[in-house]
């Protein structure tokens, strides 16, 4: 089983981050109060291949959790702890395919030397926002076909201003409906385990293959 080591760059940086209450951030224009609309799903559907493996290797880490929280209120303590977990993370894990790092296809797993795709800038922003507080209902991995309709996967935060997308090809967090993306399918919030779809059922193929082609 693979492990992830800390290194004294990230413990430095979560010893350093202020308590939540200590911030007063002011929301970014395009996430003022307005219309929510929060992703609909269809139905459960199959898990990609890569988290299926994960799991395997990381149980406890895949585990539901004993209580359920519908969303979090997005305080601007919680804005910020967003930006600034999505900010380290996408400025110190450089991109790097699967087959690049591991040579297999695709192998989801925690940022090894500070490299790692698209799925291992989400499990480590996952974790380390869970380890400021959030809620592991509030944080789902998603699988998304980007605009060249490639596989992708982001990290969707669910909270009362909508469904916050935090992305490695981009710098802003931003609602779903403001990326380019198609949404594929997500984790369950009531049990990581499961996945659900997020197309219509027309358009969603049952399939286990590999979830993102690009890093």
């Amino acid at each position: 089983m693979k492990q992830f080591a800390l290194g004294s760059a990230f413990l430095m940086f979560i010893s350093s981050l202020p308590a939540a209450h200590e911030h007063t951030v002011r929301l970014e224009p395009q996430l003022q109060p307005q219309k929510i609309v929060f992703m609909q799903s269809f139905g459960n559907t199959l898990p990609p291949i890569g988290y299926v493996t994960f799991c395997r290797d990381h149980e406890a880490e895949c585990r539901p959790e004993t209580s359920y929280i519908d969303r979090l209120q997005l305080t601007s303590a919680r804005r910020h702890e967003l930006e600034q977990v999505n900010s380290y993370v996408n400025q110190n894990v450089a991109p790097v395919t699967d087959l690049e790092l591991y040579g297999k296809v695709e192998w989801w797993t925690y940022p090894t030397a500070w490299k790692g795709d698209c799925e291992d800038y989400v499990l480590l922003k996952r974790r380390m926002l869970m380890e400021r507080g959030w809620p592991e209902s509030m944080l789902l991995i998603t699988v998304v076909r980007d605009e060249n309709n490639e596989g992708h996967a982001v990290l969707t935060a669910r909270t009362d201003a909508g469904d916050l997308v935090l992305d490695n090809k981009r710098k802003d967090i931003v609602r779903w409906t403001d990326t380019p993306y198609t949404y594929v399918k997500q984790q369950s919030e009531r049990n990581p385990l499961v996945w659900i779809s997020l197309l219509p059922p027309d358009q969603a193929p049952q399939t286990t293959v590999s979830a993102s082609h690009s890093n």
